[in-house]
């Protein structure tokens, strides 16, 4: 297929701008907008056959909303968000163009996509997801395709959980009073790279809010962690070790 103008409605920063490098490099022309530089969506839709948004969760049905009516028919509008099924949804009710919910499954500071893992939500047509397929898989990408739904129940686990378990983690940290001179003293490897997790999360505060708390299946994990909390707390609080050890035992039986 010969290269074409792409557009990355977010592509100055994040995983934004690291998706413009990666088309560059493959020989496409990118045309990356900020919110004060580059195309506007009316224009980058009427510029490029691919669009791609990349913004915070929280304003991309709005971006959507302002770039899928101007998309054509034969285009494609992918969004990369950590969310799949409210963005999906928004681009099919905004554009009459094809549809692909794209979910990269690591961070801007991989160096390439050899074995990182990637999600794609077909939605509407198929001439564009062979594109899509080859494109990301001839560079080592492992792709997992899914439904927008799917995507999000088991992200719920993936990140909502995980990211909710770093917060309690800092949370608890914190409210114990010990200073990080202290606990650095004390770490463990594993436990110094909780910590950084801990920094980073709090550290970009918006990303891991919207990502716990907007996941449309956050309230069932939220109940499931404060269960299992609880049963922890019971067990410890009943025969101390034994019964957490007995209770171990069985779910180690369970795997």
């Amino acid at each position: 297929m010969e290269k074409f103008p792409i557009g990355i409605i977010g592509g100055a920063g994040g995983i934004g701008r690291w998706f413009a490098t990666f088309f560059e490099q493959a020989g496409y022309t990118v045309h990356a907008s900020g919110q004060t530089s580059g195309l506007r969506p009316a224009e980058m839709a009427a510029a490029c056959p691919v669009v791609i948004v990349s913004v915070p969760i929280g304003v991309t049905e709005a971006v959507i909303g302002e770039v899928g009516p101007h998309m054509k028919e034969d285009s494609l509008l992918m969004d990369l968000t950590s969310l799949k099924a409210a963005p999906v949804r928004a681009m099919l009710e905004a554009s009459a163009s094809e549809v692909i919910g794209l979910h990269p499954l690591f961070g801007p500071g991989v160096p390439s996509l050899e074995g990182q893992n990637v999600v794609l939500c077909p939605a509407r047509g198929s001439g564009w997801l062979p594109w899509v397929r080859e494109t990301l898989g001839k560079k080592g990408a492992t792709l997992i395709e899914t439904t927008p739904e799917r995507h999000d129940e088991i992200m719920a686990v993936v990140q909502a959980l995980n990211h909710l378990n770093t917060l309690v983690l800092g949370l608890s940290i914190r409210e114990a009073g010990i200073s990080r001179e202290d606990l650095e003293q004390f770490s463990t490897p594993l436990f110094r790279a909780r910590l950084a997790a801990i920094e980073n999360l709090f550290s970009h505060p918006q990303l891991y809010a919207e990502i716990i708390a907007g996941n449309p299946h956050a309230s069932k994990i939220l109940e499931l962690h404060e269960r299992a909390i609880g049963t922890v707390k019971s067990l410890i609080g009943e025969t101390g070790a034994q019964a957490l050890e007995e209770r171990i035992r069985q779910e180690n039986g369970k795997r």
